[in-house]
């Protein structure tokens, strides 16, 4: 895919939410579509037509990984979400997680790639795969992953530190599964692949370790994902890196350095600062504060509209190829979803007409022609 696609788009001065999630909690039935990939691909493709985006980007459950893994082990759905590893997985749980993740597709992944299919099929939208960050799983599968990061922070290895060695055996495995994940829905048509990585931030990764020299941001974070990030690349896949924790600089330069086609970062972060590390490849996309958008009390309709118009100003300034957004994916919350809602059309909306965007985003009109420009 052309990284020139992106930065089309950012010269069309596109502006969408990450709100998958707002269409599918309309239907009552929304469990079950999770695992009808014909289903869930109208979905993903009916919040790409509303949000006005050419990116059929899926719902992102940073569940569904940690899920996969612990259904392999035999521990019960209802337990899954709290449920956390005591000590390094031993080798037999080691091989029965390969064993069943090399298997048959959970439904839930399956559903997913199902969904990538049907989009490459029957719609003219690019087709966005989905997975969470190797550092982010890691940390979903500990009760305390802070401590074992400050060990390793200090130099400690495998070799010499239990803890040490759960962290690294878990960072390996979760590695594993991430692109078992992604090669089935690059094989399923993907054009991008969506990493969310939300728990590599300053919260879990000592700043002070970082500016005293050690190198556990680039030994536990970017290591990683730069594994992965090559196999994208083998496979002509383009990365979406998104990270809405707070960021030092050198944890975001660390970012940029993976060279990805767009980059997505929270709230905390000031993008139009943040352009002059970012390199002008690399579309910069967010970061309204869609986390405040259930409550008028955290944040108005009026409000997002004029924060969207000042941050867009601010970008267009930097001359930095940008897109309006928000800060994370936005969830439907029971009994604000109109409130929610209408907070992300206003993204949408904010300064031109529904005809004027599609014009700037689909001047072909046609599915094959989108899909092979990207």
């Amino acid at each position: 895919m052309s990284r020139e696609f992106f930065l089309d788009l950012a010269k069309a001065r596109l502006a969408f939410p990450i709100g998958a999630d707002l269409v599918l909690k309309e239907y009552k039935d929304h469990n079950e579509i999770l695992r009808d990939g014909v289903r869930l691909g109208h979905v993903i493709a009916e919040a790409a037509r509303r949000f006005k985006t050419p990116l059929a980007v899926p719902v992102m459950d940073l569940m569904l990984e940690k899920a996969l893994m612990l259904r392999s082990l035999g521990i019960p759905e209802d337990q899954i979400p709290t449920w956390h590893f005591s000590s390094c997985p031993t080798d037999e749980q080691l091989k029965t997680i390969r064993e069943k993740i090399h298997g048959p597709l959970d439904p839930r992944l399956k559903a997913n790639i199902d969904a990538i299919s049907f989009t490459v099929k029957n719609t003219d939208l690019v087709p966005v795969g989905m997975g969470i960050g190797p550092f982010s799983l890691m940390t979903k599968l500990l009760a305390d992953p802070i401590t074992p990061v400050y060990m390793a922070g200090t130099g400690l290895t495998a070799e010499n530190d239990p803890e040490v060695k759960t962290i690294e055996t878990l960072m390996e495995l979760a590695v594993e599964i991430i692109l078992h994940s992604f090669k089935a829905q690059a094989k399923a048509g993907a054009k991008a692949f969506f990493i969310a990585e939300p728990a590599a931030n300053k919260v879990y990764i000592s700043p002070n370790q970082m500016k005293q020299g050690s190198d556990i941001f680039e030994r536990m974070v970017l290591k990683y994902l730069r594994q992965i990030k090559a196999e994208l690349d083998n496979a002509g896949v383009d990365l979406i890196f998104h990270c809405c924790g707070e960021l030092t600089e050198d944890m975001l330069k660390g970012f940029v350095s993976l060279k990805p086609a767009m980059m997505s970062l929270g709230s905390s972060r000031k993008l139009w600062e943040d352009a002059a590390i970012v390199s002008k490849d690399i579309v910069l996309y967010g970061n309204l504060p869609s986390k405040k958008f259930f409550s008028d009390d955290a944040i108005t309709k009026a409000e997002v509209r004029r924060t969207a118009l000042e941050l867009h100003e601010k970008m267009k300034s930097t001359g930095h190829p940008f897109i309006l957004g928000t800060e994370c994916d936005v969830l439907s919350v029971d009994c604000c979803h109109k409130t929610i809602m209408s907070k992300a059309m206003a993204i949408v909306d904010y300064n031109r007409s529904s005809s004027e965007t599609d014009n700037l985003i689909f001047p072909a009109a046609d599915k094959k022609s989108v899909i092979a420009s990207a």
